[in-house]
């Protein structure tokens, strides 16, 4: 199967997002991606986002639940990690896969179908690009709703190469929302949707991080 047709894309527009519809070609894509350093890379993420025993999680955009996954045992049994995907066999991949601690929903970023303030952390990793241009605002003040006052948030996009062949050759295998440098796709989205920025940066693997905090009313 050819990389690229592991998207499904909603549109040939670069900000018209997309889902990704076959878990398994999607695993050999990443595994063969990350040069056998994914579980490394994933774990660092994980680290990033400074989960705590006990915790609440939401992953959107989880896919196949691996970063999920990674931060299970850290929330420990008394915590709880849920994923969100769009695409009903990247969740049916993950269900299969769950530990006792984490649940999985079919649903969009654009329209989190759980309460206010239920959340301690939310985390997106290489998915925000994946959302329509037009619903990213509101992909994120759902995110926003759903963290209680003092939650944070830990968004991970791609980095892509900044020569001109390799950035071109991404773009085949990947579709042309990952062309788009992280500065470019997310913009002021984050503090725009009410977050306060703690820390922004380059990761390994060609990866950006962008950490927040949902502002507690007397920090406003």
């Amino acid at each position: 199967m050819a990389l690229g047709k592991v998207f499904h894309n909603h549109a040939e527009h670069a900000d018209a997002g997309g889902t990704i519809d076959r878990p398994r070609a999607y695993e050999l894509f990443v595994t063969v991606g990350f040069l056998g350093a994914r579980r490394t890379v994933f774990t660092r993420l994980a680290a990033l986002a400074r989960p705590k025993a006990g915790e609440r999680v939401l992953d959107v955009g989880c896919g196949t639940g691996y970063l999920s996954r990674v931060l299970a045992p850290v929330v420990t049994p008394s915590g709880h990690v849920t994923g969100l995907d769009p695409s009903p066999a990247m969740v049916d991949y993950a269900r299969r896969r769950a530990p006792g601690n984490c649940d999985y929903v079919v649903g969009e970023g654009q329209d989190l179908p759980f309460p206010d303030r239920s959340f301690d952390l939310v985390v997106s990793s290489l998915a925000v690009h994946h959302i329509p241009a037009d619903d990213r605002p509101e992909a994120l003040r759902q995110m926003f709703r759903v963290l209680r006052p003092g939650g944070r948030l830990l968004i991970v996009e791609f980095r892509p190469p900044t020569g001109h062949l390799a950035g071109r050759l991404v773009g085949l295998l990947t579709g042309p929302a990952m062309r788009r440098g992280p500065a470019e796709l997310l913009g002021t989205l984050i503090p725009d949707a009410g977050f306060r920025v703690e820390s922004q940066g380059d990761l390994p693997a060609m990866m950006y991080h962008v950490r927040a905090t949902r502002l507690r009313q007397a920090d406003a």
